[in-house]
């Protein structure tokens, strides 16, 4: 679970106008930058981010509309999403962090999914604004010379997939009993299913509990990734990045090795799990990051 001495704060960020909400672990070392998979929360990387504290200040965000970031102006609309804004909500955080550190360049961004995909892309938006990014099963659109085995409609079909998604129950060990039921979460490790019941939901007034991160929201999220060129967009990318291949996930090995092939220092790794990897394989997460942190 989340500790209690992480501090939970907001920033604004005037550039996009939005209120991005944080949870910073403290801890020694240069900074490190770490953001949730759509549809997910600041919160999920807690086991990640007890392992990064002795080496990094670690901070997770909550994007737009997510965790305990308020939604975004112009919520529900589909434009108050828009990947290219949300690629400068990550530098924003970024950038807010350096300059009250006084640090040059963050140490370290971690992202999952569209998470990771946002991080590389503000990387590339800011050269030099990470020393390495290491991005799990980054979402690569099916746009450029995107996934070909991927058809054009798959943000559309996951957009109406969380249109349709249950987002509320009478308590929070009524929503637990509904996931465990689910096969979506029965490969789940057990502390990834306790962070998603504690930091994913939160009280309504009402009574009961509801998803922090609404189907709105997230269905907004997937609908724009169709027009986000991340080939265009991350070629000729100079800090050393590690993309993890989910080998069970949605995109083809040949999709990740044409992206890495793009970057003047980039690298590929595979873990044996489904997109949602940090849920699924943490320890092969965490193996995976040891040896990123310590090459050169």
């Amino acid at each position: 679970m989340v500790p209690g001495d992480v501090v939970r704060r907001k920033i604004s960020l005037p550039e996009t106008g939005v209120d991005i909400a944080l949870q910073d672990w403290g801890g020694d070392g240069p900074l490190a930058l770490l953001h949730h998979a759509n549809g997910f929360c600041a919160g999920m990387w807690a086991p990640f981010a007890k392992a990064l504290r002795p080496r990094f200040r670690v901070v997770a965000m909550d994007a737009r509309g997510a965790g305990d970031s308020p939604p975004p102006p112009g919520h529900p609309d589909p434009s108050a999403y828009s990947w290219r804004e949300m690629v400068k909500d990550a530098r924003g955080v970024a950038e807010t962090l350096l300059a009250e550190t006084g640090a040059q360049k963050l140490g370290l961004g971690l992202g999952h999914s569209f998470g990771g995909t946002l991080l590389l892309s503000a990387e590339a938006q800011r050269p030099g604004l990470f020393e390495r990014v290491l991005a799990l099963d980054p979402v690569i659109p099916a746009v450029g010379q995107g996934d070909p085995e991927a058809p054009p409609s798959a943000g559309l079909l996951m957009a109406e997939r969380a249109r349709r998604r249950r987002f509320e129950w009478p308590s929070r060990a009524a929503a637990r009993d509904h996931f465990s039921a689910r096969d979506f979460f029965k490969v789940w490790d057990a502390e990834a299913l306790d962070l998603y019941c504690a930091e994913g939901l939160r009280e309504r007034e009402e009574g009961g509990v509801e998803l922090k991160c609404s189907p709105e929201a997230e269905a907004a999220i997937f609908s724009h990734s169709g027009g986000f060129d991340v080939f265009q967009t991350l070629s000729g990318l100079s800090a050393r990045v590690l993309l993890v291949w989910a080998t069970q996930g949605n995109f083809s090995r040949a999709v990740f090795e044409q992206l890495v092939a793009t970057m003047e220092n980039g690298h590929l790794e595979k873990i044996d799990a489904g997109h949602l990897i940090p849920m699924e394989a943490p320890a092969s997460v965490l193996e995976v990051l040891d040896r990123f942190l310590v090459q050169d």
